[in-house]
């Protein structure tokens, strides 16, 4: 698959890359996709909620009424959920949401999941740049060269870049990876995927494994 490259001005330089078909048109397969994204969303969950139990809860632990003859249901404590103030009946407790997904799985997900960019023209592939110093407006200047301005983007860097990265830290609408570093949720959860041209080497490496 044939893609043109673009330079930092959203115009064709001329050049093409050849995207890799075992990983940018491969047969998407929804289930993989699925299992991978329920699993970034389940590691995102700090599972700290926590209720008090009627154990946990501060109150007089003497019995509140005569076990018979009253005409109600017997209560043996005002700590009781069935009373108001009292401890909550099977309440949630911390725990770990996180499992485990075999890497071939992921790896199948992650290649659908570029797969469908590629089907829907949502992939674009930019020259590598560098910015002198950590500026917003640098970055801004970028995504309005490619009308990106109102859009989630994803850019994925062949290798860890600090004054790119920071330029876009405050754009709530672009975030910037390594090739390493994606996922099959942020691929889907753009509109757009800008892979720099250093990058692509390192996708088809990681994912052909």
């Amino acid at each position: 698959m044939k893609v043109a490259v673009l330079d930092l001005n959203g115009k064709d330089t001329g050049r093409q890359v050849d995207l890799s078909k075992d990983v940018f048109a491969i047969e998407p397969n929804n289930h993989a996709v699925y299992l991978d994204v329920k699993q970034y969303l389940a590691n995102q969950r700090q599972g700290t909620h926590k209720a008090k139990e009627r154990a946990e809860i501060s109150g007089s632990t003497r019995k509140i009424k005569k076990q018979k003859g009253t005409g109600t249901a017997r209560a043996g404590s005002i700590k009781s959920g069935v009373f108001k103030g009292g401890g909550r009946m099977f309440g949630p407790r911390p725990r770990n949401y996180s499992f485990k997904l075999n890497k071939n799985v992921k790896r199948l997900a992650r290649k659908s999941a570029l797969s469908i960019k590629a089907n829907e023209k949502s992939i674009v592939v930019l020259e590598d740049f560098n910015f002198e110093s950590p500026k917003t407006k640098n970055f801004t200047a970028v995504l309005k060269a490619l009308n990106l301005e109102n859009k989630k983007s994803l850019f994925v860097l062949g290798a860890s870049n600090n004054n790119v990265y920071l330029s876009s830290r405050n754009l709530k609408g672009s975030e910037v990876v390594t090739s390493s570093e994606i996922s099959t949720y942020k691929i889907l959860n753009a509109n757009q995927v800008v892979l720099l041209e250093s990058s692509l080497e390192g996708i088809v490496t990681n994912l052909s494994k």
